[in-house]
Parts: C-alpha cells; sequence; structure tokens
C-alpha cells in the first residue's frame, strides 16, 4: 500500500514536472516569435524610412534641378531673342513636363515599380484627357497662336468681350490686363478659333467724331473752323489728309464726320485733346451744339 502511494506521488512529480516543462517551451517559443515578428518590423521600418529618407532627398534635389534647368531654358530664351509670347509658352511647358518626371522619379524612389506606375500614369492620362478634352483644345489653340501670330505679348487686343493689354501666353490661357488693371483668363481654344481684334498691328489707326450743330449754322465756317482745330494738333497726320463731310441731317442737329488718321500710340490722346479742342473752339466762335428740340403745333 505505501509503495503505491510513493509511485503515485512520484508519478505526479513527473507529471507536474512535465507540465512545467511544456510550458516553458511554450514560452520560449511565444518569445522567439514575439522576438522575429519584432525583428522584422524594424527591419521593414528601417527599409520604409530609406525609402522615405531617399525620395525626400530626390524630390529637394529634384527641385534644385527642375528650378534651374527652368532658369537656363529662360536664358537660353533670352539669349536668341526668343518672342516674349513663346518664351512665357514654353516656360510654362517645361516647368510641366519637368514636374511629371520629378513625381515619377519621387514614386520610384519610395519603391513603387516605375514601369506599372507609368501604366497606370498612362490610364490615367487617358481618362483625364477624355475629361479634359476642352483643356486639350486649349493647348493646340495655344501651339496655333504661337504659330500664326494674331498677336504678341504687349498687344492690346479685343475678343470674347474682354479687351486688355496681353500680359502672358500660357499653354492654356492667354493673360489679358484690362484697362482698370483686372486680371482676365481668356482660354487660348477659344482665341485661336474666335474672332480677335488686334489693335497693335498698325502703324497707324483712323479717329473719328461725329459733332452735331445747329440747324441753321455756316457749315463752310463750321468747316473751317475744325481745320483750324486739327491743323493745331501735330499729332495728325498729313497723309491720308483729313476728312471732313456733312454726315447726316439729323432729328435735332446738323451731325459732322471727321475722320484723321494717327499713330496708334496717339490715338486716345488725340481723341480726347480734340474732343475737347472743338467744343472750347466752337464756344469761342459762336457755334451752338444742339439739343434735343419738340415742335409743337396747336390748332385752333
Amino acid at each position: 500500500m505505501l509503495l503505491l502511494q510513493i509511485t503515485q506521488a512520484v508519478t505526479d512529480s513527473l507529471q507536474v514536472a512535465a507540465d512545467n516543462l511544456d510550458q516553458a517551451i511554450a514560452n520560449a517559443e511565444g518569445l522567439d516569435k514575439i522576438s522575429l515578428i519584432t525583428q522584422q518590423l524594424i527591419d521593414a521600418g528601417v527599409r520604409a524610412g530609406g525609402s522615405i529618407l531617399k525620395a525626400v532627398l530626390v524630390f529637394i534635389v529634384g527641385r534644385f534641378l527642375v528650378s534651374m534647368l527652368n532658369k537656363l531654358a529662360a536664358r537660353m530664351m533670352d539669349k536668341r531673342h526668343v518672342d516674349v509670347s513663346i518664351k512665357t509658352f514654353v516656360k510654362s511647358l517645361v516647368n510641366i513636363l519637368l514636374t511629371i518626371l520629378l513625381i515619377i522619379s519621387v514614386v520610384g524612389a519610395l519603391g513603387v515599380e516605375t514601369t506599372s506606375f507609368a501604366a497606370l500614369l498612362a490610364s490615367a492620362g487617358v481618362a483625364i484627357g477624355m475629361a479634359l478634352s476642352g483643356n486639350l483644345q486649349n493647348f493646340a489653340g495655344g501651339l496655333v497662336i504661337l504659330l500664326f501670330k494674331p498677336y504678341k505679348v504687349g498687344d492690346w487686343i479685343e475678343s470674347q468681350n474682354f479687351s486688355g493689354t496681353v500680359r502672358e501666353i500660357q499653354i492654356f490661357h492667354t493673360i489679358l490686363t484690362t484697362g482698370d488693371n483686372k486680371l482676365v483668363y481668356v482660354p487660348n481654344g477659344a482665341l485661336s478659333s474666335g474672332v480677335v481684334t488686334n489693335y497693335n498691328t498698325q502703324e497707324t489707326r483712323r479717329v473719328e467724331w461725329v459733332v452735331g450743330v445747329d440747324y441753321g449754322e455756316d457749315y463752310d465756317k463750321v468747316d473751317r473752323v475744325v481745320r483750324e482745330v486739327l491743323a493745331a494738333d501735330n499729332r495728325i497726320l498729313d497723309t491720308p489728309e483729313p476728312f471732313i463731310a456733312l454726315h447726316a441731317l439729323d432729328a435735332s442737329s446738323v451731325n459732322i464726320v471727321i475722320r484723321v488718321w494717327v499713330k496708334t500710340s496717339d490715338y486716345w490722346g488725340v481723341y480726347f485733346d480734340i474732343n475737347k479742342a472743338i467744343y472750347n473752339t466752337f464756344n469761342e466762335k459762336g457755334i451752338n451744339f444742339p439739343f434735343p428740340q419738340l415742335t409743337v403745333h396747336q390748332g385752333n
């Protein structure tokens, strides 16, 4: 009986020892797994950190190179005296292309397969191109403008119900500065296919006034006074010579049309100065300006 009890006690002790050994082995394996996972996470973090650091360096160096290449392209165009319109267009195009290359380089530095990215970018480009077909039309319009040059930077133009001085010709838009110093972005597609009035392509322009005088005024006197006013302004060209004629017999006035030719740069100065001179001179010479009149006949 005692022998059985001793045997049972030894068996129980051995079982407890085996269980403790199994638990120790399991704990050791758990620690090994945790250590392995931790080491893998550290390795992945190091690789990711290296890729991110590499991408940051590529971005910084790339931005510096993009800036340098943009400046180099600008200096080359300045050296070759490239037209300002073409220069602004090319600078905008080169900057966009270099920025796209920089983005691809940064993505490659992050470890993304560039061939797959390029294919994805091409697919996205097709989709974006279909969605932005209007901008593609504007891009083509910009090329047409640079090729045929209906206007250039510095010209005063009128189109799409806007008028102003051409400030820049970009790849998608032409920027106008209006007379009251507003910036207007007009799509190149509309400008290349629509009506554009350019006021700077010709060296001379014709200025025209229609002046009304009272019925009963001596037309020869009016003609002589107007010619004296015109002759006093040396900005008015002799060829073609000034034209003065009786324009219309209006309801309340006799209208005189006056046409002269000036240099394009003198247009507005001559227009406003002659207006003032005619007003002052007519008052001095006793030539009356009309005002609307209504004659009422009373029946008996």
